[in-house]
């Protein structure tokens, strides 16, 4: 049975071919039977390195074990703890648990669960239906309620389902910049309720629609604070009546009377202030805030923010010695902003919270000069849109329509603050399919009324809460009014710990509770049967026989003081082990080489390797065999260098290879030997004059051809053959050879090797027939040019004497030289 096990391990983890041809056939061969049986010890250890964040955690109940990871279980067997064990020892991975001998029944393992408390369908509602559903009678997500049971570390999934509903109501509020360069953007307005009324008609049956107006804060240097100017703040160049400079003005709270809307806005008149940016952010935390007043219904909430200028946000206040930050709440009296002067304009962070809170979607309608601020301002705001108004707001309505579309076609999911150690992520199944997962999981866009998405969302819990209460979050599309409630209890204890035993006997006469197998000590008691008292001798002088050298390591980390004696950890490996008093020693943390403790060559014992004969170093990874080191002359290092763990390390700094036969920067044995060679065997060179003080470190023997020379293969010693070229160009062939690390010894062929000098004449004849037939060439040519050039002119001339055409008129001036005379006497006789 244990090959079979360890074959099933092995075949579900190495899954390569020559694997499973080894255990189909492994009657074959008797060494791939130990090859598999290794394989499958390999996996086991494995398989227990997995629990190592359960022994590690150093659990002392069943509580804290089943806190560590989803992985972790404590076994609840009285008699499972071996001799020396500590309590921890009971929390370990399952399948450890089962190998060191507890069953599967006494082994507590709670897990979590996901259960649906509310769960009204999605409503499907059509807009021509007889009767009309109230907005809290219309469910869009599904379901409405969840708890789960959340185990550390086990994440809890479960499916939520969004589907809009068509005809669902809509609340719309215009708030509409009335400075003075909004004048004629006023006049296209004043019809926008039955017109706007008109066209929401065919989105929904349910509609209102509001309207306020903002200008600037009431103080310098915002507006012009002179008598005159905060009656009329218009210039009287353009003798226009303003009406008198304001924050804030609720006008028109939300109404389903359009006519009313019109009648209201057709008397608002146009105010003024000094600096570009306006106080708009004023107005929209009002308008967020300010529920009751505005009109706002639990149903789809539209805010249209149109202006043609820029913002100013929370620090602007100071200009106008403003420093109280804006309080984000409500201040209407008289439908009138009234603290402005007193609280700053609130941040866009701040903007982002209420109006999140309030489930309100805004519409910025600015003009084309202001896109990209606005644009920039959308990214920061959740469920917002930015549509571009013409110079006089004569394209409202289809701004509203089109931004409200964009909105509503989009579903993101938000939710609210998460406890500490709690974590939530987002998989998204959209329309045709689409997936998406990290942030694009929390949405799906391209949604159309009648539309079913689904979102998958996985909580899981690090760690228990300190009290271990339930907490509740919410999840809600932005932009909707509805929410799903999710109820989050955590699994800090075992099932068990309700049967414990307190004041049991079985922990040291009563001294702790007997639960789940162990003693879960009282206040003021320690040890594994709560033997131990804190009380009886004074902590310090506990812990100070458990520190080595009066250090301040107890136990040296790696084990716990009880009762003033070191108890050291226990390691999932049950061949690693601390050891000594303090558990200062082990037998794992010595030096690795090749991912291997103490190179494979020793034994650890108190993290220092003890290596075995032939090797030595810190991880017995230095072999003093010197076979690796010899060169093919037999040499060790070619007589360059030292053999260290099996290396060769050359003495030389030039020289380097496996054994200092490289020498890359050399000039080379030829060319350092070349002048002495050729002053010693003939008497020239360079050192022909110093040859006998230079040059007489090495033994010349001459012979008399190249076969003569001695060759590598027949030495024991290194040898080089060169070929050098003296100042006459003459060759001349030796060898250099070091025999038994001293003696030098170079062979010479005595003869040189001359090149024959050139032959004169042919030389001269080839030059000068070679100069003479390019001149007959060069004539040649010349001639034959001349006749084609002047056979084209020719042609030419014949060409023009065919053409030439002689006019055959009189010459007007032209007299005859014969004169002719008639008589007129004669008669022709």
């Amino acid at each position: 049975m244990l090959f079979e096990d360890r074959y099933t391990i092995c075949f579900t983890k190495f899954m390569s071919s020559s694997l499973n041809q080894c255990f189909v056939s492994f009657q074959m061969d008797l060494r791939l039977l130990s090859i598999a049986t290794l394989l499958g010890i390999l996996c086991f250890c494995s398989a227990q390195q997995e629990g190592s964040d359960c022994i590690k955690a150093n659990a002392q109940s069943c509580g804290e074990c089943i806190q560590v990871a989803e992985k972790c279980g404590w076994c609840t067997d009285t008699d499972f703890l071996k001799q020396g064990e500590s309590k921890s020892a009971r929390c370990d991975e399952l399948q450890s648990l089962i190998t060191k001998g507890c069953t599967k029944a006494k082994i507590e393992n709670p897990r979590g669960s996901t259960s649906i408390n509310k769960n009204k369908p999605v409503t499907n509602r059509k807009k021509d239906m007889a009767e009309k559903l109230k907005a809290d009678q219309i469910t869009q997500i599904q379901p409405q309620k969840i708890t789960l049971n959340l185990r550390s570390g086990e994440a809890q999934t479960f499916k939520l389902k969004f589907k809009r509903a068509e005809d669902y109501p809509i609340d719309l509020y215009y708030l509409m910049d009335l400075s003075f360069s909004m004048k004629d953007d006023l006049e296209n307005v004043k019809n926008l309720g039955t017109d706007l009324m008109r066209e929401m008609k065919e989105v929904t049956s349910d509609f209102h629609i509001g309207f306020g107006s903002f200008v600037e804060k009431t103080v310098m240097p915002y507006i012009s604070t002179t008598p005159a100017r905060l009656l009329n703040p218009c210039t009287s160049t353009n003798n226009d009546t303003c009406t008198s400079p304001f924050s804030y003005k609720n006008v028109l709270k939300l109404t389903e009377d359009g006519e009313e809307f019109n009648s209201l806005v057709s008397k608002q008149q146009i105010s003024g202030n000094l600096d570009s940016p306006e106080g708009g952010f004023d107005a929209i935390m009002q308008v967020a805030v300010c529920g009751e007043a505005i009109g706002w219904r639990n149903v789809t909430s539209l805010l249209v923010f149109s202006t043609d200028a820029g913002f100013h946000f929370a620090g602007d206040g100071k200009l106008g010695g403003i420093v109280l930050p804006n309080d984000g709440k409500c201040h209407l009296e008289n439908n009138m902003y009234t603290m402005s002067h007193y609280y700053d304009y609130p941040s866009i962070a701040h903007l982002v919270q209420k109006l999140s809170d309030n489930n309100i979607q805004t519409i910025f309608a600015v003009t084309e000069e202001f896109q990209p601020v606005y644009k920039e301002l959308k990214n920061l705001i959740p469920k917002s849109a930015v549509g571009t108004l013409s110079s006089n707001s004569s394209n409202v309505i289809k701004l509203i329509i089109d931004s409200y579309n964009s909105l509503s076609s989009e579903v993101i999911l938000e939710n609210g603050k998460l406890p500490e150690g709690v974590s939530i992520t987002y998989k998204s199944i959209c329309k045709n399919g689409w997936v998406g997962t990290g942030e694009n999981g929390r949405k799906c866009s391209n949604i159309s009324i009648g539309d079913e998405v689904s979102f998958e969302i996985a909580i899981k819990s690090e760690k228990c809460p300190p009290e271990g209460n339930s907490e509740t979050i919410t999840i809600k599309p932005l932009g909707f009014t509805e929410n799903v409630e999710i109820v989050l209890n955590f699994i800090c204890e075992c099932e068990c710990s309700k049967d414990g035993k307190p004041l049991s006997e079985m922990c040291h006469n009563g001294n702790g509770t007997f639960e789940c197998g162990a003693c879960r000590c009282n206040e003021g008691r320690i040890g594994r049967l709560c033997e131990c008292s804190t009380d009886e001798v004074r902590t310090d002088d506990l812990d100070a026989n458990c520190r080595k050298d009066n250090g301040t390591d107890i136990c040296s980390n790696n084990g716990d003081c009880v009762c003033g004696t070191c108890e050291c950890k226990k390691r999932e490996n049950p061949e690693e082990r601390y050891s000594r008093k303090f558990c200062e020693c082990d037998n794992f943390n010595c030096d690795r080489s090749n991912n291997k403790l103490c190179g494979g060559h020793g034994r650890c014992e108190c993290r220092v390797c003890i290596c075995d004969a032939n090797y030595t170093g810190s991880a017995c990874d230095c072999s003093l065999d010197t076979s690796t080191c010899l060169a093919a002359n037999k040499q060790i290092c070619n007589g360059r260098g030292t053999c260290e763990c099996g290396v060769c390390k050359c003495t030389n700094p030039k020289f380097q290879g496996p054994t200092c036969e490289i020498c890359p920067t050399c000039p080379g044995v030829c060319a350092e030997h070349k002048d002495c060679v050729q002053c010693q065997a003939f008497e020239t060179g360079e050192k022909k004059d110093t040859c006998k003080r230079d040059c007489s470190y090495f033994n010349l023997i001459r012979v008399k051809d190249r076969d003569k020379l001695p060759q590598p293969a027949d030495q024991s010693y290194p040898l080089s053959h060169c070929k050098e070229r003296d100042a006459n160009d003459c060759w001349f062939y030796y060898t250099y050879a070091v025999r038994n690390h001293t003696e030098r010894e170079v062979y010479v062929v005595d003869t040189l090797e001359c090149p024959a000098g050139p032959d004169i004449i042919p030389i001269v004849a080839g030059v000068v027939a070679g100069i003479v037939l390019i001149g007959l060439a060069l004539l040649l040519i010349w001639k034959l040019l001349m006749i084609i050039h002047d056979r084209r002119e020719f042609a030419k001339f014949e060409k023009e004497k065919m053409n030439a055409k002689w006019d055959t008129g009189v010459n007007p001036i032209y007299k005859s030289a014969v004169t002719t005379v008639f008589n007129p006497k004669y008669e022709g006789k």
